[in-house]
């Protein structure tokens, strides 16, 4: 039995890490989360499972997993499997509202945001806000869902069309528009619940900054590594610390207007930046690796 299950479903990103357990030895089990599973049955993959479950999984299919494996995690936990990135985990990935709650609560400043699951809802709610703003997917990825108004004229006139975003769950967020300081956001990547690196990640105004090698093909996302100050270094692992995320990123931005670093993303697939030996000079698989073979000898 291998001691390590990972359950995916983008069928290239992860690529690189089964690369780098094969480098080292590591058995592994590669699994879709396609199929059935029996929730009386108390059999696990492996005592280890390492899920990376993209929440853009619906872009590439309206049947997607999210939900599903949201229980299917719960279940392999109750039946005594170590999860990292576990159901609590994913249940935060997914929902952009529990990400802002959260980071909100340690003190930390987020876009203003209101959330609303009706799009009746969304008017009022911007009238709090003012303009320009987004309105968002709860759900999103890959930058999906997210589209900027100017005045209410033009959201009024989405709202009558039926042209707002749509998520998965049906919850929406209309949010105050950031100016970014320099045109780029930054993507603190922890393991473990400490810093791992960070990146500067530009778009030219488009929200998809994914900095993973599948969607940087053709974009004009321009990417940076870079060494944050020990205030946002400090504030991402303890982001990291209260969603348990045991490998993720978290996104920050400074507000061109006020100077603040305004926290608004946790992102628990953490498939890395595109040609890491380059941009960064070294591979951060290679210490996920490391992280999963401690995890491994742990459950033994």
């Amino acid at each position: 039995m291998s001691k390590l299950a990972i359950l995916y479903e983008h069928p290239a990103w992860f690529v690189p890490l089964f690369e780098a357990l094969d480098r080292r030895g590591i058995a592994y089990r590669a699994l879709r989360p396609d199929g059935d599973f029996d929730p009386a049955d108390g059999s696990v993959p492996a005592p280890v499972v390492f899920n990376r479950i993209a929440m853009s999984s619906f872009l590439r299919s309206h049947e997607h997993p999210i939900f599903h494996a949201m229980a299917l995690l719960d279940h392999w936990r109750r039946a005594g499997a170590r999860i990292i990135n576990g159901p609590g985990v994913l249940a935060i990935d997914a929902s952009k509202a529990r990400q802002l709650s959260l980071i909100a609560s340690l003190g930390l400043a987020i876009p203003a945001t209101r959330v609303v699951h009706r799009a009746a809802d969304v008017e009022a709610a911007a009238a709090t806000i003012g303009f320009p703003l987004v309105v968002k997917a709860n759900i999103g990825g890959s930058g999906a869902g997210i589209v900027r108004f100017d005045d209410m004229a033009a959201l009024r006139h989405a709202v009558a069309a039926g042209e707002l975003p749509t998520s998965v769950d049906g919850v929406l967020l209309v949010q105050d528009y950031v100016p970014a300081r320099g045109g780029a956001i930054t993507r603190v990547e922890t393991l473990d619940r400490a810093f791992l690196y960070a990146i500067d990640v530009a778009g030219d105004g488009a929200f998809d900054l994914c900095p993973a090698d599948a969607c940087v093909v053709g974009s004009p996302i321009r990417m940076t590594a870079v060494q944050p100050g020990p205030e946002l270094v400090d504030a991402a692992e303890r982001i990291a610390r209260a969603a348990n995320l045991d490998v993720g990123g978290v996104e920050v931005m400074i507000d061109d207007r006020d100077g603040v670093p305004r926290f608004y993303d946790i992102n628990a697939l953490s498939n890395f930046a595109a040609r890491p030996l380059e941009l960064l000079g070294w591979d951060p698989h290679e210490r996920l690796v490391d992280y999963l073979a401690a995890r491994i000898e742990e459950a033994r």
